[in-house]
């Protein structure tokens, strides 16, 4: 054991013990269950020309402690922000004094006392009275190292959230932003709804679920990796607008752009396309950009972002004929393409995929990383877009679009395929994919097939990744920088 692993020790035994020494004299901090507070700190700075001299009630845990002899400084972090309580002997009683320095920090007190602003002009709060409310039996850091205590950060949010108060700013902004996100949709008269997190069938998007097992019904089951199949049966049912923001689940790889279980929001109108959603999709994001920094350009990692509309817009295969000088619509079959991908590209080309595949490969590969400006790509192949409506006039590409902002994919609309028939087939083509390799091909839903039989009207459907976009709004370079508990491989 190091030195200062022993030294840790001996400071954890000596709060115990001075929790069992309260206990002994009838002073459990445990015991104590309610406190009538009157104020916060940031109110009663921001305002101390009226809360000068008033008396107020806070409670908060104790950040730092300075003083000497008689008289001491304390620290107070509430909700809102931290306070300096100043704290005499002669205005508690020496008997109350002698229990406060042996207050550690970290400890939660309630302070009881006048406003007032000592000489170097701090707003802080003279101490008629502070009782202790919870005994702290941990040690907080002095000061958290950032990066190099990443991962501990991440696991301990509660201590993070204690001692790097931007952190609590962060979270702060996303309750903002998804607020934003719902004032938004209900003022164009979309209703929120809820649908089934736990399925039978993953379906409305190419990812691997979850699986689970229900025993009373000795049914295999899924959690959801979209929303987009259920919110659909809705608008047959009648619903011409919804929208649901909720978690999600991908059984797939942990980055810092993806976490496990993430927050999307997805949203169908009746009778509108694929160009309505660009519309909402801009707007959406620059509402929420102006609620949370008062502008639409946000800086992100050093790099300015302006999502005020309307946002550029590309054709998938044009970029990447751009990009790499290769035309796949143009060659003759699908085997030639996957020749051209391999030898020109150097694309990794598994055997099932056809040209429409490779224009999406070859998007990934030369094109993504350079759309840094808010950007609608459009027009994906019908390969990759089972559930979108074909472009009337080249059936070989849908009317579809993905938003694309600092090279990370935001959002993803189209208008909704609403053929029966054509859906099906889709879905059996989807099938064949699977059984060729392709783990993340769509599954038949033959109870979906059916509600598009009864009849889906021309409808517009998008879906944001709620999480990114927070990233970008809040400046955070990780997915786990902005969900306060996210998916960590335990410590063995």
């Amino acid at each position: 054991m190091t030195n200062e692993e022993q030294n840790l020790n001996e400071l954890l035994k000596i709060r115990r013990e001075k929790l069992k020494h309260l206990q002994s004299i009838g002073k459990d901090p445990f015991k104590v269950e309610k406190v009538h507070i009157t104020h916060y700190s940031k109110a009663i700075i921001e305002d101390f020309e009226d809360m000068e001299g008033k008396n107020v009630t806070i409670a908060g845990r104790i950040v730092a402690k300075r003083g000497h002899g008689k008289a001491s400084f304390i620290n107070i972090q509430d909700k809102d922000g931290r306070i300096q309580a100043y704290v005499r002997e002669d205005r508690i009683g020496p008997e109350s004094y002698q229990l406060f320095v042996a207050y550690d920090i970290g400890d939660i007190v309630e302070v009881v006392g006048e406003v007032f602003k000592t000489k170097k002009g701090e707003v802080s709060i003279k101490a008629e009275t502070v009782r202790l409310l919870t005994k702290s039996l941990q040690v907080l850091p002095e000061k958290w190292h950032g990066l190099k205590d990443q991962d501990l950060r991440y696991r301990q949010r509660y201590v993070d959230l204690i001692v790097n108060p931007e952190v609590k700013e962060t979270f702060l902004k996303r309750n903002i932003i998804i607020k934003a996100i719902r004032e938004f949709l209900d003022e164009r008269g979309y209703l929120e709804v809820e649908t089934p997190i736990l399925t039978t069938i993953a379906g409305g998007a190419a990812a691997k679920p979850f699986l689970t097992h229900h025993n009373t019904l000795d049914l295999d089951m899924q959690l959801r990796i979209a929303n987009e199949l259920y919110l659909k049966r809705l608008i047959v049912g009648g619903f011409d607008k919804v929208y649901e923001m909720g978690k999600m689940f991908r059984n797939e790889g942990i980055s810092i752009k993806h976490n496990p279980e993430f927050t999307s929001m997805e949203l169908y109108a009746a009778y509108h396309d694929y160009e309505d959603m660009m519309e909402i999709t801009e707007n959406l994001v620059a509402y929420c950009a102006e609620k949370v920094h008062g502008t639409t350009l946000v800086n992100f990692q050093g790099t300015e972002i302006d999502f005020k509309p309307p946002w550029k817009r590309e054709s998938m295969h044009d970029l990447v004929e751009e990009k790499t000088g290769i035309n796949f619509y143009s060659i003759e079959s699908d085997e030639e393409a996957r020749k051209v991908a391999k030898e020109k590209l150097h694309l990794e080309v598994e055997n099932h995929m056809t040209k429409g595949h490779l224009v999406a490969l070859a998007f990934e590969e030369f094109c993504e990383k350079d759309l840094i400006q808010p950007t609608f790509v459009l027009h994906h192949p019908v390969e990759v877009s089972p559930l979108a409506k074909r472009n009337p006039e080249k059936p070989h590409i849908t009317n579809r679009f993905e938003a694309f902002a600092n090279t990370w994919e935001i959002a993803n609309a189209f208008s909704e395929l609403n053929d029966p028939i054509d859906q099906k087939q889709r879905f059996m083509d989807q099938l064949k994919q699977r059984e060729a390799g392709d783990d993340e091909a769509h599954p038949m839903d033959l109870d979906f097939i059916n509600a598009l039989e009864v009849g889906l009207p021309p409808t517009g459907g998008l879906g944001v990744g709620i999480d990114r976009m927070i990233m970008l709004l809040t400046d955070s370079p990780s997915i786990r920088d902005i969900i306060l508990f996210p998916t960590m491989k335990p410590i063995e």
